[in-house]
């Protein structure tokens, strides 16, 4: 079974990566629907260390803007919302609400190189799945690495336990101001038949 030519445009074909945005506001149920929905990805062990803070308020993306680069800037000024998408350094403390089988807390609470790995492997991949559940629900995603997570890190996450990983403006896209599309690199380039 594949899904309609129309959601596969609405995923991957048309979408696009937002660079400026309308003044449409994102309502929080909104972002409730787009959590709830992208959870629902898989991620190994069904881990999902990834955490979002959502700076819905000039003054909370105001905290960020010393943070990013100068190209990110504006965007974010503009967006209706920025999203940190974070890893939950302690993830594993959920394992027994999230997990069937016992012992799975205990296996990263002892095993920190594990656990590192986990959170971020599948903190990213639970962003990831973030952006897909905001575009299947009509959002336009503007995911940025140009930002200082350190400074990130010591505005909004001071105690240590979260970790940015990196950030997605969300809202209505600004077709005007979209780029060209750039190219993918072939099936041949990046694939490798074994």
């Amino acid at each position: 079974m594949t899904i309609a030519p129309e959601c596969l445009n609405q995923l991957f074909l048309k979408a696009r990566t937002a660079n400026g945005f309308t003044d449409k506001p994102v309502p929080a149920a909104l972002l409730q629907q787009v959590y709830e929905l992208g959870s629902m990805g898989p991620t190994s062990m069904n881990t999902q260390p990834a955490r979002f803070v959502f700076l819905v308020t000039p003054e909370s993306r105001a905290r960020l803007l010393p943070a990013l680069t100068p190209g990110n800037l504006d965007k974010t000024r503009e967006a209706p919302v920025t999203v940190i998408v974070a890893n939950d350094t302690r993830f594993y403390e959920h394992m027994p609400q999230v997990w069937h089988k016992p012992g799975a807390k205990e296996n990263f609470e002892g095993n920190p190189a594990l656990a590192q790995g986990t959170a971020t492997r599948n903190g990213t991949l639970g962003g990831a799945w973030f952006i897909m559940a905001a575009r299947a629900l009509g959002l336009d995603c503007g995911p940025m690495s140009g930002v200082d997570l350190a400074k990130v890190n010591a505005e909004f996450f001071a105690d240590g336990r979260l970790q940015a990983n990196f950030l997605i403006n969300l809202g209505y896209g600004d077709d005007s101001k979209l780029f060209d599309r750039n190219p993918r690199l072939s099936f041949e380039q990046a694939c490798t038949l074994l």
